[in-house]
């Protein structure tokens, strides 16, 4: 009995030691302030994601958006190249030489009926608003070979006055497409043949003195 009562009054003496029960309830407030600064730093750390996350959805809905903007004006802008290319390309299904002058592919065709040299043929050519004719393919020799129905040979926009040797057009293209006849064109022997025909109906060309009339 005696063991008892002292066990009970250790223990009552115990529970009831102020310094005890300080260091007891300081342990506690030091975990309760701790788990609330890192409670405190999650939701600072959420909140810091949250944001981030916010700004990054609205610079990709921005770029989205921008996207979207430049896609609808391409796209406007090649149904308007197309209407164009549509109402171009009737125009010219529609066009119609002037009379006398002979359609092939996309140009209108005409021979003079008097004979010039070189350059009043040009001079000629360009009151009419064109020039002397440019040949850039076999199938359109073809067609001005069996355009003319003369025996005499006809002027081509054809010259190599600027530099011997050379021979451009008269828009100043470079020739590539050549019909030269056998042993032409020999300017570099002969001088001043410095602008292109072709011959008498044969369809091959050559070099000319540009004082002679075609």
């Amino acid at each position: 009995m005696d063991n008892d009562e002292n066990t009970y009054a250790n223990a009552s003496s115990f529970r009831a030691s102020p310094r005890e029960g300080a260091i007891y309830f300081q342990w506690w407030k030091r975990a309760s302030r701790a788990a609330a600064v890192c409670l405190g730093l999650l939701c600072v750390l959420l909140l810091a994601g949250i944001i981030s996350l916010s700004v990054y959805q609205r610079n990709q809905s921005t770029s989205y958006n921008n996207l979207t903007k430049a896609r609808d004006q391409l796209q406007k802008e090649r149904d308007q190249l197309q209407k164009e290319r549509e109402t171009l390309n009737k125009k010219i299904k529609g066009r119609r030489c002037p009379e006398g002058w002979r359609e092939f592919e996309f140009s209108c065709y005409y021979i003079t009926k008097e004979n010039k040299t070189w350059t009043k043929s040009s001079e000629e050519c360009q009151k009419l608003g064109a020039d002397l004719v440019i040949i850039n393919s076999k199938e359109e020799q073809a067609f001005i070979n069996r355009l003319y129905q003369t025996k005499n040979d006809v002027w081509i926009g054809l010259t190599d006055s600027v530099t011997e040797g050379t021979w451009k057009w008269v828009d100043g293209t470079p020739l590539t497409t050549a019909n030269w006849g056998k042993g032409q064109p020999n300017s570099n022997n002969v001088t001043d043949q410095d602008s292109g025909e072709i011959w008498n109906r044969s369809g091959l060309w050559n070099d000319e003195n540009c004082s002679i009339k075609n």
